[in-house]
């Protein structure tokens, strides 16, 4: 689940929260599940997610910091 930079700017501030707590929530499940023995996820789709999670907080302190 790739984000962009544009969708994230034009979201609101509840709205990035709420999009960074599902993909943190996605990304805590699919670390346990990996780390429990389950069924392997796709190593991309994990990198994919820390991405996400990374540019929503670029953008919120980029927004914080004005």
């Amino acid at each position: 689940m790739k984000v962009k930079i544009d969708d994230i700017q034009k979201m609101s501030s509840i709205e990035r929260e709420k999009k960074l707590d599902n993909l943190r929530n996605e990304l805590f499940k699919l670390r346990s599940s990996n780390a429990m023995g389950g069924t392997m996820v796709d190593p991309s789709k994990i990198r994919q997610l820390k991405r996400s999670i990374a540019r929503i907080l670029t953008v919120m302190n980029e927004k914080y910091e004005k």
